[in-house]
């Protein structure tokens, strides 16, 4: 059977447009779609506010990689660097400036001793707040203090709030001083803060 060659170049152009036409019409929509809201703030999301549900049921514009595993201390440093340490809960906590969420020194000293946790500054707080809030149960998210070369490691257990709104977590603390992790549970306050569990339970190795 013997085709033209005319014939099967007309043939060829129309599948061509219409391949075109395809293209064309489908193209916006992947381009105009909108994130899914566990996607990382990015893109059309980031520009219109997107914000990040915590398990104290607050929502944090920044999750300062603690969805991802760990915490950027450099970016909550920036934010905080203006704040006096006594002032830190207060103030990064209250409304209208709720930027990320911060741990009392108790909730620390608890899970891994006082005198370390002593040692941590403002940011290493920060990241334990926002770790308390936002990774997934059994999620860990790790930081790196470099001006005192201690790593933490913070991991969450409960899936879901309890009735009182408190979180069971680990904590893990490695340095010079070798290794202390402890178990503690820490409950969240309106401003933002993470405090000890009245009666908690800690056990510290």
């Amino acid at each position: 059977m013997n085709v033209s060659t005319s014939g099967l170049d007309r043939r060829a152009g129309r599948n061509v447009l219409r391949c075109l036409l395809v293209s064309t019409i489908a193209l916006p929509s992947f381009a105009l779609a909108e994130p899914p809201p566990w996607a990382p703030a990015h893109g059309l999301r980031a520009k219109q506010g997107a914000t990040y549900a915590g398990y104290s049921g607050q929502a944090w514009v920044n999750d300062y990689g603690v969805r991802s595993g760990h915490c950027d201390r450099e970016q909550v440093g920036a934010l905080l660097g203006g704040i006096a340490g006594g002032v830190i809960g207060a103030e990064a906590g209250k409304v209208g400036n709720r930027a990320v969420a911060i741990a009392i020194g108790t909730v620390i000293g608890a899970a891994i001793g006082a005198e370390i946790g002593h040692g941590m500054d403002q940011s290493d707080r920060a990241c334990t707040g926002h770790a308390l809030e936002l990774a997934g149960p059994g999620k860990s998210v790790t930081w790196l203090n470099p001006a005192s070369g201690v790593t933490y490691r913070l991991t969450p257990f409960d899936r879901e709030a309890s009735a009182d709104g408190c979180r069971k977590f680990r904590l893990i603390a490695t340095g010079a001083f070798g290794l202390s992790e402890g178990r503690a549970t820490a409950c969240p306050g309106e401003n933002g803060t993470w405090s000890l569990a009245p009666g908690a339970v800690v056990t510290r190795r």
